[in-house]
Order: structure tokens, then sequence, then C-alpha cells
């Protein structure tokens, strides 16, 4: 029995469904990867403000570990510093027993490092750090290094356990002593273009030594 081929017409339609076939999966293709190119910006933005949060949450739980953070000592304090500018902020202020990969050191790098954060228009989120062992760190101005452009302000929430609620505040408030409280979390707000998102960053405490988020 002889097999039947294939006609011409037969042919030249499955061409032309072949042929379709390929446009409307290049189209499929190069329309995805349009819109992946057109959405690139915010997928980074979204991966800065992550990283971003990750890095001060790691820095901040060092900072409660021991030595810095004690039980008799507030790890994260609030305290009046000298920027390099002359002026005085009243800024959120830690310790890093072993510093930070992003300082970089005219010298050796040194431990015990007094750091801040401060959230300046035009440049960002701030660390302001030196440590403790340099020659004029009482007189000497902290070094100031750039976390993140994209930080267009910084708040702090403080909880009334008498009303069992959160209330933000622009600025660290002092308590009825006339003394400086320390916020329970840190409150970010990123900016890129139009696009804008807020983080919230728990800050720690310690307990005996361990601390507790």
């Amino acid at each position: 029995m002889r097999r039947r081929g294939f006609t011409l017409l037969e042919t030249l339609v499955a061409l032309a469904l072949t042929g379709l076939l390929m446009i409307a999966l290049n189209t499929f293709v190069f329309s995805m990867g349009e819109l992946w190119g057109r959405n690139t910006d915010l997928r980074l933005f979204d991966q800065h403000v992550r990283a971003v949060t990750r890095f001060l949450e790691n820095e901040l739980r060092s900072a409660a570990l021991p030595p810095a953070g004690t039980p008799d000592q507030p790890p994260i304090t609030v305290q009046e510093i000298r920027t390099q500018a002359g002026m005085t902020e009243t800024l959120l202020t830690f310790e890093l027993f072993e510093g930070s990969r992003m300082f970089v050191w005219p010298g050796q790098p040194l431990p015990e490092v007094v750091c801040s954060l401060s959230v300046r228009e035009g440049t960002g989120l701030l660390f302001l750090w030196h440590s403790r062992l340099e020659k004029n760190f009482a007189d000497q101005s902290p070094r100031e290094t750039v976390v993140s452009p994209l930080v267009s302000a910084m708040s702090y929430d403080y909880y009334d356990a008498d009303f069992k609620n959160w209330k933000n505040e622009p600025q660290p408030r002092r308590n009825a002593q006339g003394e400086y409280e320390a916020p329970r979390r840190l409150r970010l707000k990123f900016t890129y273009r139009t696009r804008s998102q807020e983080v919230l960053i728990m800050l720690p405490t310690v307990t005996q030594g361990v601390p507790v988020f």
C-alpha cells in the first residue's frame, strides 16, 4: 500500500500557519521584553528599599549585642551630634563594636564606632561615625557616609502603653524629665521620581545581653 504524501496546498497551509505562529510568538516575546524593560526602574527601586532595610536591621541588631549593648545601657539612644557643617542635630545614636563594611577609614579600621543616623534633603540617609579610640573623638565631628540617596524622610514611632497605640513624631521627643527618649520604631520614606515607599524598622532592646525584637 502506497503512503499518501502532502499535497502542495497542505504544505502551503502548514507553512502559513507556522509563519503566523512565529509572528505571534515574536510579538509576545518582544512585548514582554518591552514591559520588563519599562518596569526595570521600579524593580530596582524595590530591591534598593529591601537591601537598605535589611542592612539597617542587621546593623541595629549588632548594636544590641555585647559588648556594645548591655542591660544597664540602652543600645540605641538619642543624642545631640555636632556635624561637619558645624551644626548640632538630634540623632538616633548607637555603637558598632566592630564597625561597618560601609566605613572607609583614613588608616587602620578601629572598633568601638559610635554611629548616628541622619536624613538630609538632597543627600539622603547618612551614617555619621567615628571611633572612641581616635585621639580627637571628643572634639572632632564624625565622618559622614551616604547609606541611601533615596531616603527622603525619617521619623520616629513611640508606643503609648496607657492608650495602647503608636504615635509618630517627626523628631525625637523628650520624656517628663526633659531627657531624650529613644523610639520603639524607625520609619523611613524612600522616594524615586513619582514613586514612594515607607518602611518600618523595629529597634532592638537588650535583656541580659540578648537582643529582643
